[in-house]
C-alpha cells in the first residue's frame, strides 16, 4: 500500500506499489501456499494471472507432488466474471469461484468448464469457503485482495498474519481503493496486534503482523 493506505490510484492501469526484490519475495510466498485467493473485483479490475513465476520454484512444487502454481479461488456476489480472465485462462491451476447462491446458475452458465463453481450461502459465508477449502485439502490459503476481500477476511479474524508492504509516496485521493474499508476490526487501541517482523526491501518496507494463536503453526 502507499504511505497514506491505497492500493491503487482510480486509474485505468495497474499501480506498482512495490518493487522487484518485493515481488520476488511475494513469489516465494505464493509458491509456499495451497492457494491464492482474490476478490471478483481484483479479478475483473486487474486481471491478475496469480501464477509462482520462478521456473525453479513451479519446479520444486512439482517435485513436491503439487501443481507448479496454487489453485485460484476467487469469490463473487454476483457472478459477474469474464472466463476469459487470466485468472481462468492462465496455468494449469484448477480454479474454484466461491458465489453468492441467487447468483449460483448465472456463474455456472458463465464459466462453463472454466472453473469449479461452489454455492456459498447468501451473502457469500467466508466460514462457508474455509471450510470447503479445508475439505479439498487447502491448508495455507494467500489472501491477495482486495478492499472489500481484506475488510471481511480481517473483521472476522479469519487471518493468521498480515504481511503489509509500504511503498514510498503517496496516493492522496479519496476515491481510490484503500487496503481496507470501515468495519469493527479484532485489534484496536486496547488490543494490539503482534508485529513480528520488520523488514527494508530497498525502497519499500515489509511488516509482518501475527494476527492469531494459529500464527506460525503452518
Amino acid at each position: 500500500m502507499s504511505i497514506d493506505g491505497y492500493i491503487h490510484d482510480g486509474s485505468d492501469t495497474r499501480l506498482l506499489l512495490s518493487n522487484d526484490a518485493d515481488f520476488d519475495r511475494v513469489d516465494a510466498v505464493r509458491a509456499g501456499c495451497d492457494a491464492i485467493l482474490v476478490g471478483a473485483n481484483t479479478v475483473r479490475r486487474d486481471n491478475p494471472r496469480l501464477l509462482v513465476r520462478s521456473a525453479a520454484r513451479r519446479a520444486a512444487r512439482v517435485a513436491r507432488g503439487l501443481p507448479p502454481s496454487p489453485v485460484k479461488v476467487t469469490v463473487t456476489a454476483h457472478g459477474d466474471l469474464d472466463p476469459a480472465a487470466a485468472f481462468f485462462t492462465a496455468g494449469t491451476a484448477d480454479r474454484l469461484v466461491y458465489c453468492a447462491s441467487p447468483a449460483l446458475d448465472k456463474a455456472r452458465g458463465r464459466l462453463g468448464g472454466t472453473a469449479t463453481v461452489v454455492d456459498a450461502g447468501d451473502p457469500v459465508d467466508l466460514g462457508t469457503v474455509l471450510d470447503d477449502l479445508a475439505g479439498r485439502g487447502i491448508r495455507r490459503l494467500m489472501v491477495e485482495g482486495g478492499t472489500a476481500v481484506h475488510t471481511r477476511f480481517l473483521t472476522a479474524g479469519l487471518a493468521d498474519e498480515a504481511h503489509l508492504v509500504v511503498a514510498p509516496f503517496f496516493v492522496g485521493d479519496s476515491r481510490a481503493p484503500r487496503f481496507v474499508g470501515d468495519g469493527a476490526f479484532p485489534w484496536h487501541s486496547g488490543r494490539r496486534a503482534t508485529l513480528v517482523e520488520v523488514r527494508q526491501i530497498g525502497d519499500v518496507v515489509l511488516l509482518r503482523y501475527a494476527l492469531s494463536d494459529r500464527y506460525g503453526s503452518g
